[in-house]
């Protein structure tokens, strides 16, 4: 789940709580191109304004004008957008496309608190509801479950956000840090160095001059967290490799070139990982773009974290070389 869709819900729940009439709108189904996924979601209230999205922007107006016109649905209800290439090309989606969406009246808004609680203890939870007698509910996710909706009964699943742990505080990291804030993760830096940690200024992001190590520990890494480790010291790098190998994170990268990267493998070797939790290292880390810069390393990073949340392959990458340790 994506912050857009968790700020939704949160302004669904304080406009009802204020007097408003609230509607949510689910993509429950999409043919050909669709700029939003099933289970994504929107918010509308009674006066027309809308938080979150469905579609890039025609569907929206027309569910703006539904409610302002008066056409306000008690249950929820199932509406098709571009059936007809006609429809298709009036309301802005790809030719021959297609959009099934439910639009359901909110009526208790204490599941939308368990669903944020939930999602705040980084746990994955499923939001139920009967579309015969509109009764909603919660119950625990489990990983890759995915939104579901059987012509009765929608699941939708809510986890939390995608998290980074960025070690060291330099310009690179802070570069890094304002980009993965706009790709919506949670930014975790931790740099216990005197130099640097006074010119950390990155807003949103959370600092701390604890031990990485320790930072690993305590955030619990789980498969929605990724590591970069941006210190060029081995001292404070491998230290939060040696946890974050053996951890169930999606992408784990350490700067260095191709010679210091074999190298550090070499010493990971010493300590209790197997050879191919050593190889789930992303060394030298970023995709290889051509840059070298701060700004244009970040976007290398991120490429690659990108690409391997998604199973992209990884064809712009510098290989180590057959003759590292791992």
């Amino acid at each position: 789940m994506d912050s857009l869709d968790l700020n939704a819900l949160t302004l669904a729940r304080d406009w009802h709580r204020a007097g408003h009439a609230v509607w949510l709108v689910t993509v429950l189904e999409t043919w050909g191109s669709a700029p939003r996924p099933p289970g994504a979601l929107l918010v509308l209230r009674d006066d027309g304004v809308v938080a979150g999205s469905v579609s890039g922007g025609c569907i929206e107006d027309d569910l703006i004008a539904r409610v302002r016109d008066g056409e306000r649905v008690d249950r929820p209800t199932l509406f098709t957008y571009g059936i007809s290439k006609d429809e298709a090309a009036r309301f802005g989606l790809p030719c021959g496309g297609n959009l099934r969406l439910l639009l359901e009246p909110l009526g208790r808004t204490d599941w939308i608190d368990g669903v944020l609680e939930r999602v705040g203890r980084h746990e994955l939870v499923a939001r139920c509801l009967d579309l015969p007698s509109g009764r909603v509910w919660l119950e625990a996710a489990v990983r890759g479950e995915r939104f579901a909706f059987d012509g009765s009964l929608l699941r939708g699943i809510f986890g939390p956000r995608w998290r980074l742990l960025i070690v060291g505080a330099g310009p690179l990291s802070q570069v890094l840090a304002r980009m993965a804030l706009a790709l919506d993760f949670e930014v975790i830096c931790c740099d216990p160095r005197d130099a640097y940690h006074e010119a950390w200024n990155v807003p949103g992001s959370t600092f701390t001059r604890e031990m990485p190590d320790d930072v690993a520990l305590a955030l619990e890494i789980d498969p929605h967290c990724a590591v970069a480790a941006l210190t060029h010291d081995p001292k404070l790098d491998d230290l939060v490799l040696l946890e974050a190998l053996k951890s169930p994170a999606f992408y784990v990268g350490a700067l260095g070139s191709r010679r210091h990267t074999a190298q550090r493998k070499e010493r990971l070797a010493q300590f209790d990982l197997s050879r191919d939790e050593i190889n789930r290292l992303h060394g030298p880390i970023g995709l290889h773009l051509g840059g070298n810069s701060p700004a244009e390393i970040a976007v290398s990073i991120l490429a690659e974290m990108i690409a391997v949340r998604h199973g992209v392959p990884l064809a712009q990458k510098k290989s180590v070389g057959a003759g590292s340790a791992a």
